[in-house]
């Protein structure tokens, strides 16, 4: 009966109330704060009349399941299955699991996490061209993985309680997968022409914050990268499990994949082998972060962490835990000072919880 419901678009899952949600305890606040800036919402604003505008809660103040996913420290302990899990494997089969890794927290938490595993297993160039910013140019377009991800926790069904968004990663090829086939609003026709959301408030919380744009065009995007870059068609399968198939550049058969292309990622794992590796119009960039958070504190020591934050193009999170550093047995000092995006001191060795 559920099934039919859903499939006629009358009940979603992210509208339905979790009564056992406590604001007090199970928000996080950090991330909380992270999705006000990024929505360009005013600090002065009381987080109590957000809650309200954005229709977290219902009448009576209970998080929808939407919100938990959105804004819980660990909405894995609500809903188990919510959460990105990522494996790579030894050569094209699933016989030997060389990497496995799963990822809890807020969705967008989630998301970041999930695109750094990414970065950290695919062949990623890092550039600097001229006196321009620096750039990152990976195996499969970045673009093709943003959006991907980004329409599975958006779009996964919820309601499925057995299976969870997965990232798998072979020699040849990656395959993103989240449980739930097309929307029944959409005619497989219509794939990647129209878009309808089973989850319409997920949805408009990953809109404010620009993770996505014109409805309907993701899929577009995918396949205009995969063009661009020379790598074959994506694949996707609708049925069941909805899956998205990236082939990797090196292992393509299909005869697309340009020589400019083949040659780039081969001289990428050979920069990665020797980071010194330099022309005349570009340089690899390999500085760690950890490096570069210690740089920035030593050219300015009054430098908050949301400024640091902010510099790094990273989460405060992501921050604090780059900190932590056992290299001659001490820590990366983080400023303890007045946090100007949070008000709130955060003392070294303690993260923003």
């Amino acid at each position: 009966m559920r099934a039919l419901f859903q499939q006629s678009d009358r009940i979603y899952f992210d509208e339905g109330l979790c009564p056992d949600f406590d604001i007090a305890n199970d928000l996080d606040t950090v991330y909380f704060e992270e999705f006000r800036a990024a929505s360009k919402l005013s600090g002065a604003v009381r987080a109590k009349q957000i809650i309200a505008n954005l229709k977290l809660t219902d009448t009576k103040g209970v998080f929808k399941n939407g919100s938990v996913l959105f804004f819980a420290k660990a909405p894995e302990a609500f809903f188990e299955k919510a959460v990105i899990r990522c494996v790579a494997f030894k050569g094209m089969t699933k016989t030997q699991i060389i990497d496995d890794k799963v990822y809890g927290g807020p969705l967008m938490q989630q998301y970041e996490q999930a695109m750094h595993w990414l970065n950290s297993k695919l062949d990623v160039r890092y550039v600097i061209e001229g006196s321009g910013p620096r750039q990152e140019l990976w195996e499969i377009p970045e673009i093709a993985f943003k959006e991907a991800l980004i329409n599975a926790l958006a779009h996964r069904d919820y309601y499925d309680k057995g299976a969870r968004i997965t990232i798998e990663l072979f020699d040849d090829r990656v395959e993103v997968s989240n449980p739930g086939g097309l929307v029944g609003a959409i005619d497989p026709a219509e794939f990647g022409f129209k878009s309808h959301s089973r989850n319409p408030l997920i949805f408009g919380l990953f809109e404010r914050i620009q993770m996505v744009e014109q409805i309907g065009s993701g899929i577009s995007r995918i396949r205009e990268a995969m063009e661009k870059a020379g790598l074959p068609n994506p694949l996707f399968k609708t049925e069941g499990m909805f899956t998205l198939v990236l082939k990797r550049p090196i292992h393509s058969k299909h005869g697309s994949v340009s020589e400019d292309t083949r040659v780039e990622i081969e001289n990428t794992r050979v920069e990665k082998a020797n980071p010194r590796v330099e022309n005349e119009t570009t340089r690899v960039e390999t500085k760690s972060t950890r490096d570069k958070i210690i740089e920035l504190i030593r050219e300015d020591k009054r430098i908050t962490t949301a400024e640091l934050a902010d510099k790094l193009e990273i989460t405060v999170k992501v921050l604090f835990h780059n900190s932590q550093d056992d290299f001659l047995g001490t820590q990366t000092c983080l400023p303890c000072k007045q946090d100007s995006l949070h008000g709130t001191t955060f003392p070294t060795g303690d993260p923003p919880v």
